[in-house]
């Protein structure tokens, strides 16, 4: 066997194997100074199993007793639980955790979703109904069952089990089936921590992202006046005086991008072309700041449409309608947007209004094979403006918050690609 040392994330060694030597039951990727093959085993003779006892969200209160509900490990719970934020009235007939349980839902809408696992590492937690309860034997740590559980081939052969319609269900029986790889138990807590490492971050970077996007909200409404006010609540020290309500046609000649027809028609695209094409897909993925663009328009294309060379603020008036847009690539603008030509406002102050205001246009999108927005009722929309000076401030504090929010974004993309790359890679 051909081993290669190398680091994931600057930290952590692993040892990949040259796939030419990869062995029956043995990963990709496994920690250095672990080797030989996984064992297989069925659970079922590795394992013992309950059901949980019923709890429904009419059960919920304030204080009380901690409780797992099944639906939370679609939506709240990762790999590991270590406490909970949901309680209920111990009516004494309850299974507590004891602190290594695995638990699967019993009920889904899927047979993808429903194979999945995670592990109760907490003791007197309230294990709920819906819940199948697995008690792994000693020379299983509870994390490694659960991630294993929810990846690979225990996960297909789960999903091949679940059985219903509109609602699928698992049983402790189909459980008890899985044929599953383990290696010693060291090497299962050493995965299984790492795994608990890599979600801590991960989490991390979502509380800091989720806090930012909290506050910045809360400014954008304070900041600005509300409808038909003159000052905002909040303002920065040395700027007073009404702010003066102005029409967002004077501020700027607005204009309806092009598209060329049939737009279909693959003489209109170069893939060597320098200019790019924005498509509302674009701005969706980018929300709203353009950097790139992958596909790109060709010199006849370029004689359809309306080619900016330089950073412009841009409305988006079909299917997605309201989405502010600033591009800093040189494209051709499909006719789903209206630029924003000659401005006399700062860029970065009107795009963050545009932002907080994005719910109001659709009220105004036009029914049609796809809602739109006129163009005229835009160039009529009322907008209280301020002094140059303060405009820029607020509008560099905006993007200041939306350079860190998108920080954060940018790790947790990188995190939790690792995590999925590891996940293919570190089980059999």
């Amino acid at each position: 066997m051909m081993n290669e040392n190398h680091s994931i994330n600057g930290s952590t060694e692993f040892s990949i194997h040259n796939s030419e030597f990869i062995i029956n039951n043995t990963p990709a990727i496994r920690f250095k100074s672990f080797d030989g093959e996984w064992e297989e085993k069925k659970l079922g003779l590795n394992a013992e199993f309950l059901k949980g006892q019923g709890y429904s969200k009419n059960d919920l209160i304030a204080e009380g007793s901690p409780i797992v509900l099944y639906g939370r490990l679609y939506t709240k719970y990762k790999t590991t639980i270590f406490e909970v934020d949901t309680f209920v009235k111990n009516n004494g007939k309850s299974i507590v955790s004891k602190g290594s349980e695995v638990i699967v839902p019993a009920s889904g809408e899927t047979s993808e979703d429903i194979a999945r696992a995670s592990a109760v590492v907490q003791s007197g937690i309230l294990l709920g109904g819906d819940l199948n309860v697995i008690y792994p034997h000693d020379k299983i740590y509870c994390v490694f069952l659960a991630l294993t559980i929810s990846n690979g081939k225990p996960k297909k052969d789960l999903s091949k089990r679940a059985q219903g319609k509109s609602v699928v269900h698992v049983r402790n029986a189909d459980l008890k089936e899985l044929e599953i790889n383990f290696p010693d138990i060291a090497e299962q807590t050493k995965i299984g921590d790492y795994f608990q490492q890599l979600d801590t971050l991960i989490a991390q970077h979502q509380q800091k992202h989720d806090k930012l996007l909290s506050l910045k909200k809360a400014l954008l409404e304070k900041m600005f006046p509300k409808q038909g006010a003159t000052v905002p609540e909040i303002r920065f020290k040395g700027f007073s005086g009404d702010w003066e309500y102005k029409v967002l046609g004077d501020l700027s000649e607005i204009v309806r991008g092009a598209s060329p027809r049939p737009i279909e028609d693959k003489k209109w695209f170069d893939e060597k072309s320098d200019v790019g094409w924005l498509r509302i897909k674009d701005v969706s993925e980018q929300d709203g700041r353009i950097y790139y663009l992958e596909q790109r328009i060709s010199k006849a294309g370029e004689e359809k449409t309306r080619v900016l060379t330089e950073p412009h603020l841009l409305l988006s008036i079909a299917a997605t309608v309201g989405k502010p847009v600033i591009n800093y690539v040189s494209t051709g603008v499909h006719d789903g947007f209206l630029i924003f030509m000659k401005p006399v406002f700062d860029r970065e102050f009107l795009f963050q209004w545009l932002k907080g205001f994005e719910r109001e246009w659709k009220k105004y999108g036009q029914p049609g094979s796809q809602v739109n927005l006129n163009s005229e009722i835009v160039k009529r929309q009322n907008i209280a403006m301020p002094q140059d000076d303060e405009q820029i401030k607020i509008g560099n504090l905006f993007n200041q918050f939306d350079a860190l929010i998108n920080q954060h974004q940018a790790q947790l993309k990188k995190l939790n690609n690792i995590k999925q790359a590891c996940m293919v890679k570190m089980f059999v």
